[in-house]
């Protein structure tokens, strides 16, 4: 393993045969603890799932093996004291678990498959080489909810609730579909980040060959966003007939805007609210045309469920008439400004982009980060996704004579494990086994071909 930092290896910082008061009481105290994080990574953390998916079958014994391929990715450890190690390396997954037990990281990074093993970084700097550069790295995508606090109300920053999580269930939806059907993906995990968001890993040979800029031509691929004056994100839909890709989604994110957003977030009950969306409107006349109709009826009767939606049809009948040029597509323009992702572009660029492992436990909630299946990402609720304490209590119930290796099925993360090995590990790592076996059989057969006269 090598270091950025040098990792502190006192004892204390040990898992085996850790037993304290919180293990022996079965209610635990709610909240991030660094006690509570050592029983998790001695007990829950998931080491050979890791190891497996970050191998990418070549921890087998096939021939077409590269044995150091696990030992040249890049591990980060944020530890408990704001040390931040880099360049972290294991060459075997009792390597990988040892090491995390004893310093007890606050959050894992992963990094790139470097051309050489990170521990020689050094050298290969001091000699003039150009060696250590990274080969492979999954695209990812980074999506957070703080980047859509000018469209919500109920939340702000890194808080987050059921009536704002929709906007992350839209952007699953869009983008997980797109690289399935427009880029051909098929081994894509999304996981939630803990607090405020959600990562998007993809895992196929070709995504993870992907150079920086093909990844940036990727990333744009879904941008539609610019800042209008005062920093204000807009939608610009150009031209006469929308991209295909955006098209297919027009109906969809119609629908989460009109059904989960539009009431949820009151997006019209209010001047301050409604003038907002005025602003997206080009035309003049109808917005002083609406905004005194909506500010006439303050004291309208209706509900403020029949408000919203009200205003919201007057708004699209307005825009849709057809009397007025060149606005009708203006409401689709309003509806993918408030629904459609919000991408970090420089997280999905570069190839030596770090991001958070999963099953990582975020310090700020003590929330797991758990993957999320994208086939049923409408009932995913981050409000109840396993934090240490509740682990721990449910590890405390079931007392002390209970079977080790059924520790994690009793849980609550269990079922987490579940999905991620059938949905995601298991059918990338049957498909990793093919690829291997034709590329060896290829070049079998290549070599054959060359001794034939």
């Amino acid at each position: 393993m090598s270091n950025e930092e040098i990792l502190d290896g006192d004892d204390h910082m040990q898992i085996d045969g850790h037993d304290s008061e919180l293990q022996r009481s079965s209610k635990v105290p709610q909240g991030f603890n660094a006690d509570y994080l050592k029983v998790y990574y001695g007990k829950l953390f998931p080491y050979d799932d890791i190891f497996k998916w970050m191998s990418y079958g070549n921890a087998g014994k096939h021939p077409a093996c590269d044995p150091s391929y696990f030992g040249r990715r890049e591990f980060s450890f944020s530890l408990g004291n704001d040390t931040y190690c880099r360049y972290q390396s294991f060459n075997s997954v009792t390597e990988f678990e040892n090491s995390i037990k004893k310093n007890c990281p606050f959050k894992i990074d992963i990094g790139p498959v470097y051309r050489l093993h990170p521990a020689k970084r050094f050298a290969y700097a001091q000699s003039g080489s150009d060696g250590f550069a990274p080969v492979e790295r999954e695209l990812v995508f980074d999506i957070d909810i703080s980047d859509y606090d000018d469209v919500r109300h109920c939340c702000s920053g890194a808080d987050v609730c059921t009536n704002c999580w929709p906007l992350m269930t839209i952007a699953i939806k869009v983008i997980d579909t797109a690289l399935r059907d427009d880029f051909g993906f098929n081994h894509i995990l999304w996981v939630f980040s803990g607090r405020r968001g959600v990562h998007c890993w993809v895992c196929d040979s070709r995504a993870r060959r992907l150079n920086n800029d093909e990844r940036a031509s990727i990333a744009k691929y879904f941008h539609v966003y610019k800042c209008g004056e005062s920093g204000f994100k807009k939608v610009s839909l150009a031209g006469s007939v929308l991209h295909p890709f955006l098209a297919s989604y027009t109906d969809v994110l119609r629908i989460y805007f009109e059904e989960k957003l539009l009431c949820n977030q009151s997006l019209l009950s209010s001047e301050d609210r409604y003038e907002k969306i005025l602003e997206l409107v080009s035309n003049k006349s109808i917005t002083d045309e609406l905004h005194d109709k909506w500010q006439g009826h303050r004291r309208s009767s209706n509900t403020e469920e029949d408000l919203n939606i009200t205003r919201w049809e007057q708004l699209k009948h307005v825009l849709q008439s057809g009397k007025q040029k060149g606005l009708r597509r203006c409401v689709e323009e309003i509806v993918f400004l408030y629904t459609y992702p919000r991408l970090d572009m420089e997280v999905s660029k570069h190839m030596n982009h770090l991001l958070k492992s999963p099953f990582c436990v975020h310090p700020k909630t003590g929330r797991v980060c758990v993957p999320i299946d994208p086939a049923h990402c409408d009932e995913f609720d981050p409000t109840t996704v396993p934090t240490l304490s509740t682990l721990l209590e449910e590890l405390n119930k079931r007392g002390d004579n209970s079977e080790s290796s059924n520790e994690l099925e009793s849980t609550s993360l269990g079922q987490y494990i579940t999905m991620f090995r059938s949905c995601f590990l298991e059918p990338l790592l049957k498909s990793c086994k093919e690829e291997m076996e034709n590329a060896y059989n290829a070049n079998l057969q290549q070599s054959r071909n060359s001794l034939s006269w």
